[in-house]
């Protein structure tokens, strides 16, 4: 897949990693249509991208709403002709304490970090079975490896993980390729996103969001991230990895899984099931 010439679409597309995958994209020669459920933030930064010599578009959308996500495909391609890339990054954070996370957020964080996606595949797909493509579905490092107080987040990008793979198998005939991104720390306000949950802000929340400043700050830079990112599209890369120092995190997980496994195999292969 090269971006030159392409019409990307990219969710989440007004800050953070969603514009610098966007500027990434444009960059090297794709038009970009960055979709947010802030139109006037989309606009902004699409007319800073534009002053930056790339092709650039807005359109308004809250992703977790299948009906907007499908209003504003035939919105892009009644203005572009073409949907080659997707890029399903819209997301947002929430943690807590088991038994104490109010189940309205639950929903909230499972309909724009999970179903958010899916209304994008969903939406596009169709359209890139008769033409080819290529779609980027936004994880992260919690969808690898769980974090303590971090259910619903690390629950939702776990999902994307699982969903991703399925996808990759499934369109591996269609001429779609499909990847999966899976950053640890970006230098972003996604943490900041946590002051939105519909049950409302607390103290506790307040406090919580001010713990992560210092984390994110010290994190990748979100333009780095990016032009790896659309790297790894062109080279068809799945798994999108950033951050080698969390390699061992993964290799534990895995080992644990494996020695389980070796368990689960002694027991089966000795135990008498006639």
């Amino acid at each position: 897949m090269d971006p030159n010439n392409k019409v990307a679409l990219v969710t989440g597309g007004a800050s953070g990693l969603g514009l610098a995958l966007a500027r990434a994209l444009g960059a090297r020669g794709a038009t970009v249509i960055l979709a947010d459920r802030d139109l006037s933030a989309a606009e902004g930064a699409a007319q800073t991208l534009q002053k930056q010599g790339i092709s650039a578009d807005s359109l308004g959308c809250d992703v977790a709403s299948a009906q907007q996500f499908g209003e504003i495909v035939t919105e892009v391609m009644a203005r572009h002709g073409a949907i080659d890339i997707l890029v399903n990054n819209a997301g947002v954070a929430l943690g807590g304490t088991s038994g104490e996370i109010n189940l309205k957020d639950w929903q909230w964080i499972v309909d724009v970090n999970l179903m958010g996606v899916v209304h994008g595949v969903e939406a596009v797909v169709p359209i890139m079975r008769k033409t080819g493509g290529y779609i980027i579905n936004v994880a992260s490092l919690a969808g690898l490896h769980a974090n303590p107080d971090m259910g619903p987040y690390n629950a939702t990008k776990f999902a994307v993980v699982g969903y991703t793979e399925g996808l990759q198998q499934e369109l591996a005939g269609a001429n779609i390729g499909v990847s999966v991104l899976c950053p640890a720390w970006i230098k972003t306000d996604i943490h900041r996103s946590t002051l939105q949950k519909p049950s409302g802000i607390t103290a506790v929340d307040q406090r919580r969001v001010e713990a992560m400043e210092d984390v994110i700050s010290s994190g990748i830079d979100a333009s780095e991230v990016a032009e790896w990112a659309i790297d790894c599209l062109q080279s068809e890369r799945f798994y999108i990895l950033t951050h080698p120092d969390f390699l061992p995190m993964l290799e534990k997980r895995h080992q644990r899984i494996l020695a389980d496994y070796a368990a689960a195999s002694s027991h089966f292969s000795t135990a008498d099931h006639s």
